[in-house]
Order: C-alpha cells, then sequence, then structure tokens
C-alpha cells in the first residue's frame, strides 16, 4: 500500500522544516521546570491556544479578556474556548475513530452558532460557509463527503510520516474543505494540535499551534491556497508553513516556562 503521508514528508524542503520544528519542541520538553508543574503550562498554553484560534477566526479578544470574563458572549470565543479545553480527552478516539472526534469538534465550536440539528454534521452544498480567511468557493458536499472518508482511512493507517506532517495534512485538508461551514478554523487548528498529542510529538499538549499561526497571520492563507493548490510545491510550503507555526509555538511555550520559573 502506498503511503502517501510519508510522500509528502520527503518533499523538497519538508524534512528540514519538519527538523527545525521538532528540535524547537524537544529544547521545551526538556525544561526542567516541566517536571513538576507541566499540568499548569499546558493549562496556559490552552488558554493561549484558544484566544490565538479566536483571533484568526475574526474574533476580537486578549488573553486579559478570557482570564477575566467567566463567561464571553462572543459564540467564536466561546466555542474556542470549549474545544481546546476539551482535546485532552479525545486523543485516543482519534487514533481509532477521527470522524467520531470530528463531530464532536464541530458540536463544541459551533454550539452557540448553528441550529441544532446541524450539529456534527458536514455541510450540504446549499449550507451557508463562513469564509474567514477569503479561500473563495468551498468544495461540493460530495466532494467533502469523499475527502473526508480519505482523510479518515489515512489517520487510521500505519505512516512513516512524522507526527508534523500528519498534522499539517489534517489542518489543511479540513480548513480546504471547509467542512461543516462554521467554525471550520477552530476545528482544523484544534485536530491539528490533537494529532500532535495523539502522535507523541507533544503528549502532555504543551504546545498550542495556533498560537504560531497567528504569530504567522500574514502567511497563513496564502499557505493555505498554496496547499489547496494540490501541487507537490504548494504542500511543501503549506507543510513549511505549519512546522513554523508549531516552532513559533514551542518558543512561546517555552516563554510561559520562564516565566514560571520566575514566579
Amino acid at each position: 500500500m502506498t503511503d502517501a503521508l510519508a510522500q509528502i514528508a520527503n518533499l523538497p524542503g519538508v524534512p528540514d522544516a519538519v527538523a527545525d520544528a521538532r528540535s524547537a519542541v524537544d529544547r521545551l520538553l526538556g525544561h526542567r521546570i516541566l517536571r513538576r508543574r507541566s499540568a499548569e503550562v499546558s493549562t496556559e498554553s490552552a488558554l493561549r491556544g484558544a484566544r490565538a484560534s479566536a483571533v484568526l477566526e475574526g474574533a476580537s479578544v486578549t488573553l486579559e479578556d478570557l482570564r477575566t470574563t467567566e463567561n464571553p458572549t462572543d459564540p467564536v470565543v466561546q466555542g474556542a474556548l470549549r474545544v481546546s479545553a476539551e482535546l485532552g480527552t479525545l486523543a485516543e478516539t482519534w487514533r481509532q475513530a477521527p470522524r467520531q472526534v470530528l463531530a464532536r469538534l464541530h458540536v463544541l465550536a459551533a454550539a452557540d452558532a448553528v441550529d441544532s440539528a446541524d450539529l456534527g454534521r458536514p455541510r450540504s452544498d446549499d449550507h451557508p460557509v463562513k469564509d474567514v480567511l477569503g479561500l473563495g468557493e468551498p468544495p461540493s458536499a460530495a466532494e467533502v463527503a469523499a475527502r473526508l472518508d480519505a482523510l479518515s482511512g489515512l489517520l487510521t493507517q500505519p505512516t512513516k510520516a512524522p507526527a508534523l506532517v500528519v498534522a499539517a495534512i489534517v489542518h489543511g485538508e479540513l480548513l480546504t474543505l471547509r467542512t461543516f461551514g462554521w467554525g471550520d478554523g477552530i476545528i482544523a487548528r484544534g485536530a491539528q494540535r490533537l494529532t500532535l498529542v495523539a502522535r507523541g510529538l507533544d503528549p502532555k499538549s504543551l504546545v498550542a499551534p495556533e498560537v504560531g499561526h497567528a504569530e504567522l497571520a500574514g502567511d497563513y492563507a496564502e499557505a493555505l491556497r498554496a496547499y489547496a493548490s494540490g501541487t507537490p510545491e504548494g504542500v511543501a510550503q503549506w507543510v513549511g508553513h505549519c512546522s513554523a507555526a508549531v516552532a513559533a509555538a514551542a518558543r512561546d511555550s517555552q516563554a510561559i516556562c520562564e516565566a514560571f520559573m520566575r514566579g
């Protein structure tokens, strides 16, 4: 059987980008404060990730807002917080039943924004699509269904591809498809992070790729459009962008560790 993800991992530029991101994560995981305070770092990372994902989805919110407002009213912010809070409980199911987890992520992301009958269900052709990144006309519902099946198959088959590559493809596919029509960015970024946790790169969920994507927001949509082109160069550009986002997020979490060290 062809290992399509491993082929992507060998595209020009991808191995170096992945290695750089892996090095940044490894440096973080070696921080001495994680021996006793990893749960606190993970909690702070989750909050920062939720805030970054909400901003990328069009919300206007600061970390201070999230720390001081018990029940934010913006449904985008609420959805991002719920997704971020529940990711840690979904890793095992993600390995075995990714479609089930995607449905759950949509319920979490969109509970305050769409009709309850639509929660957890991929959109139909007449369903409105919130196009935050300006990606243009979304794929048809039939194409969404076919590509979700293909993605699920890839995720449940063995691969030699690094977790960073798998996570990038998950993110790229879900956001290109705009699977549900609302909250797709929150879901795609959450699924990327979940993949890094489930595949062992970041088992304690200390790194928030969402933070890296927000830091590199000027390149985010362009890299995604490159991925959507389907060319090897475009896919490589997207994986490179995702790797750079993970490296930036690892450095952010390193800063969290240093702040905890200073008290």
